[in-house]
């Protein structure tokens, strides 16, 4: 994997320490450079117990890497770094560019320092573009992508709202950890450092898009950006007698099959059903006979005859019972285990499985300079 791998991470909250997380989980060395005292802000997003300083959130976007707190107005902390970066293979940094370039540790200073560094600046914004110099979080790069435009279409309210999670965030830092990855095999197949800049705004448009850009894409337009299925406001949960139900009817054959189980097989059949289709807006018509009909059985009674009839369904679950969903509990996705500072916590195990590659002890999120002390010992050997 990504063994002998240094990569120094300079990142604070979600985006970066995310990023570096899933190439910690891969086996590389990061080493977490923190504020003294407080540390990254990450530490303080959900609880901790008994360290306030050891927040959930915390534990779960910096396990395995070190940590060494550094003030970097402070010369010897900052030559402390400087040390740091010339044995790094990686900097991931997300300080705008004139602060980080007052700080001496922009591009041409880290590449003196090593020149086949890979400098990574996570950016709010291309450090091209008018938005350069702008602060950039989850909720500014929703708005600004037209994200938080998206409900009102589906549900009618006129107010624009964000998208309940930090996604911006999470997908700008899976981009991040991707370019490094990249940049990685650059270097090995010619020896080259280089210079990657990671932008949320561009990142996250990226993601968002793909879909809904739609019909806007072509120039001239033939029709408004908005993929019409994600935006359907029938498009939702439907009742059972006993909770709810998400159920795709995505092909002709399963919408097919479906309404067959639901006592509906004419409906497929009607001229309004076709002069719908005609046009592209049939789905409401399915969606709302299948609110109609799931009310007559329980989600278990669904999903049996789903499953046997290969219908796409799921039980609609509540945040606070994931944890004990029998997929999960079969596959160990949520391992417990017992943090040396905070006790006992449940942590999701990396998704993705290698056949090839052996699973690896996946380490803890640190204490603020938890590894300060033996990381400048390191560097005076």
């Amino acid at each position: 994997m990504l063994s002998g791998i240094r990569i120094v991470d300079l990142t604070t909250v979600i985006f970066g320490p995310y990023a570096t997380q899933m190439l910690a989980d891969l086996g590389a060395e990061v080493i977490k450079v923190e504020t003294p005292g407080t540390g990254d802000i990450s530490r303080y997003l959900g609880n901790g117990a008994p360290d306030p300083t050891m927040g959930s959130i915390h534990l779960t976007v910096n396990r395995g890497k070190r940590s060494i707190a550094l003030d970097l107005k402070r010369p010897e902390d900052a030559a402390t770094l400087r040390d740091l970066i010339a044995t790094a293979d990686v900097f991931f940094h997300n300080v705008r560019g004139k602060a980080i370039a007052r700080l001496g540790f922009d591009y041409e200073g880290c590449k003196a320092l090593k020149p086949d560094i890979i400098y990574v600046h996570g950016t709010g914004f291309g450090q091209d573009g008018p938005y350069a110099d702008l602060q950039a979080y989850d909720d500014v790069i929703q708005a600004a992508t037209g994200t938080t435009s998206l409900l009102p279409r589906v549900d009618g309210d006129p107010r624009p709202r964000y998208f309940p999670s930090l996604i911006a965030d999470k997908i700008a830092g899976q981009f991040g950890a991707q370019a490094i990855l990249a940049a990685l095999v650059h270097k090995f197949r010619t020896g080259e450092g280089q210079q990657v800049e990671v932008p949320m705004f561009e990142c996250f448009a990226s993601f968002m898009l793909v879909e809904h850009l739609r019909d806007a894409t072509l120039d001239p337009p033939i029709g408004p950006a908005g993929y019409p299925r994600q935006l359907d406001p029938t498009r939702q949960p439907f009742p059972t007698s006993d909770g709810y139900l998400a159920i795709v009817p995505y092909t002709p054959e399963s919408t097919a099959r479906l309404m067959v189980l639901l006592g509906s097989a004419g409906l497929t059949e009607t001229p309004e059903f076709e002069a719908a289709k005609a046009k592209g807006q049939h789905m409401p018509i399915v969606y709302a006979e299948i609110a109609r009909k799931t009310p007559a059985k329980t989600t278990a009674e669904w999903l049996e005859l789903f499953a046997a009839n290969d219908i796409p369904a799921m039980a609609v679950r509540d945040l606070q019972d994931i944890k004990e969903d029998p997929h999960f509990v079969a596959t160990g996705f949520f391992r417990r285990r017992e943090h040396p500072d905070v006790g006992g916590f449940h942590e999701m195990q990396p998704p993705v499985k290698y056949g090839a590659m052996p699973g690896r002890d996946l380490g803890f999120a640190p204490r603020v300079d938890g590894d300060g002390e033996a990381i400048r010992g390191e560097l005076k050997r």
